[in-house]
């Protein structure tokens, strides 16, 4: 009888050493190649923008001259250029390197977007609106094959690509592909992602100063484009250039440059971007659009007040513009409308400071009992607020309350300002320039406005807006170290309703009328508490130029995109909806709460089920 023996052999499986990170491009092309298709691309596309892209003048900026750009032209030149400098300054041509402190390749990325999206979106615009393909020019299809060269040269740049985790075999089908989609996700991002700035040179205080006001003049020129433009399609080619073109400038290092410069010399910023501001009316040949910049104001300042209650000392308001209403009805009541069941007509000073006494009143009535509550309570009382105002001077027309604001037909008639003898009805001629009504009283609501920022500035600078920010963060702590938190709260629920209140009153001049329907919770259109509170949220809350950036953007656009009125709301929601997901903290944010936010970034990857 035999025995036999099995001898069972273990062999050990040694896992791989991980790969080092890949950092070729999207697409096989050498890095030299690639860099130099890039640029020859935004070339061609400037060269693009001075041939005739149609052959009828019937669609909006003539685009059938050679040699001079037009209409959407312009916009693709602005792209084409900076996507042709950021790819000259990744040569380390001298005198171009300045332009790209953090390294030129994600900006020419971005840059290369700009001008795809804006060029093809223009031919697509062209086709469409003309019934056809067949009324483009041969200098569309060379802006169409430039741009779409430079996207090539930009996308096969080679990068770092982040290390990515396998997914977790023991998930879902669903599971996998979710995670994968994620990976590819990280992936994509890596190609946007900035080095470190290389020093910046010192530089004499006189010349630092010379380039904070080229910017601010470059500032007054975007934006009076962006808010004269004629037709619907300049606006939204506008849109796509100038969120693409700020992406890259800001990739390239030149926002973090400019804004250490006006950090140094924050007086003269200030001062700087009011001349800026007060120089816009003069660029106008008509009130026509200084009607959109006054409003602009009204709402960017009102932004900003409630980022006193929101932004510094963290309380959530959804009733915010029901303070912008008491401060515009006190003042109307006092201004002399012949509708005014009080027959008084006060000076306006003396209304503005009804008005603004008036808000803050209210603003202490209402948060004297409700200020002790947080969070989703407190949003849900000052909702309340704001329904109970609007349906309050609804009900005060003398059939079912007492006769105070004339009910739904409001306070009407609101005569014109005369201070020191400026008649702000009046077209006036200052220095050769025609100022009509509405851009009087931008000049009046800009005094406002920095009446405002200075006000917010030196609060949050001072030891109440130290205790706001502690209140934010943490409302027990800041109590354990002593900080009333109940005083500290009032005081900025009253300041922030005081400031409506300013706006307010100047408000009830420049629309004649006050009526109720004007202050809602959410509405198509602002001033209202929602528009308010995302104006504060999209602009970047604690910070001064967060909330007027905002502001201008959520009232300029449903402004200018009237043919979409219909779906406003719903372009407004998936337009936060997509911000909150890929920029919580705002446009223009802070350093400490960009890296809250971004805090996760930087963690450690989390275990599958399978690793740990």
């Amino acid at each position: 009888m035999s025995t036999m023996t099995t001898t069972q052999t273990t062999t050990k499986v040694t896992a791989p050493a991980p790969a080092e990170p890949a950092t070729s491009g999207i697409l096989a092309l050498p890095p030299h190649i690639a860099r130099a298709t890039a640029t020859a691309g935004g070339a061609i596309t400037v060269i693009s923008a001075f041939l005739a892209w149609t052959w009828t003048s019937a669609f909006p900026g003539d685009l059938t001259v050679y040699g001079y750009p037009g209409g959407l032209q312009w916009l693709v030149l602005v792209s084409g250029a900076l996507l042709t400098l950021f790819g000259l300054s990744s040569y380390g041509i001298k005198g171009l390197t300045w332009l790209t402190p953090q390294g030129a390749d994600p900006a020419i990325r971005l840059a290369a977007y700009a001008a795809l999206a804006t060029a093809w979106f223009s031919m697509g615009a062209i086709a469409t609106t003309l019934g056809g393909v067949v009324n483009l020019e041969p200098g569309a299809y060379v802006a169409l094959a430039g741009t779409l060269i430079g996207w090539i040269g930009a996308r096969s740049l080679p990068y770092e690509r982040p290390e990515t985790t396998p997914a977790d075999p023991e998930d879902t089908g669903f599971g996998q592909f979710k995670h994968n989609l994620g990976n590819r996700w990280e992936t994509y991002k890596g190609a946007f992602t900035t080095g470190t700035a290389a020093p910046a040179k010192t530089l004499p205080s006189y010349i630092e100063i010379l380039i904070v006001a080229v910017v601010l003049a470059l500032g007054l020129v975007v934006f009076t484009y962006g808010i004269t433009t004629e037709y619907d399609e300049l606006f939204i080619g506008f849109l796509i250039t100038a969120g693409f073109g700020f992406a890259a400038i800001q990739k390239a290092g030149l926002i973090q440059r400019v804004s250490a410069l006006t950090a140094r010399h924050r007086n003269v910023t200030l001062v700087g971007a009011f001349a800026a501001a007060a120089a816009f009316p003069f660029t106008q040949s008509d009130d026509q659009y200084a009607t959109i910049g006054v409003n602009i104001l009204i709402f960017a300042t009102v932004a900003l007040g409630l980022n006193i209650v929101v932004g510094l000392a963290g309380l959530l308001d959804l009733g915010y513009v029901a303070f912008l209403g008491v401060g515009a009805y006190a003042a109307a009541l006092v201004s002399g409308s012949p509708t005014s069941p009080f027959g008084i007509h006060l000076p306006f000073w003396q209304a503005i400071l009804v008005g603004a006494v008036a808000s803050m009143i209210f603003g202490v009535l209402i948060g004297a009992p409700t200020l002790r509550l947080r969070g989703d309570y407190l949003a849900i009382v000052t909702l309340g607020f704001g329904e109970i105002f609007r349906i309050a001077v609804l009900n005060l027309d003398g059939t079912s309350g007492p006769d105070v604001t004339n009910g739904s037909n409001g306070i009407s008639s609101i005569p014109n300002l005369n201070l020191f003898g400026f008649d702000f009805g009046a077209t006036h001629t200052i220095a050769g320039f025609t100022i009509g009504r509405f851009a009087n009283y931008f000049f009046l609501m800009l005094l406002v406005t920095l009446i405002v920022v200075v006000v917010f500035r030196r609060s949050a600078e001072s030891r109440i807006g130290r205790a706001w920010v502690a209140i934010r963060e943490d409302e027990t702590a800041a109590e354990a170290m002593g900080i009333n938190g109940f005083r500290t709260k009032l005081i900025a629920f009253a300041l922030g309703a005081t400031l409506a209140g300013l706006a307010g009153a100047v408000q009830a001049h420049v629309t004649y009328t006050v009526t109720p329907e004007q202050y809602q919770f959410a509405h198509a259109v602002p001033p209202n508490s929602a528009f308010l509170l995302a104006a504060v949220v999209l602009g970047g809350m604690g910070t001064i130029s967060g909330p007027l950036v905002g502001g201008a953007l959520l009232f300029l656009i449903p402004a200018k995109l009237q043919f979409m009125s219909d779906y406003q709301l719903f372009a407004f929601g998936l337009a936060l909806v997509l911000l909150m997901r890929f920029r919580p903290e705002g446009l223009i944010a802070n350093r400490r709460q960009q890296l809250e936010f971004h805090e996760k970034d930087e963690a450690p990857a989390t275990l599958t089920k399978a690793g740990a």
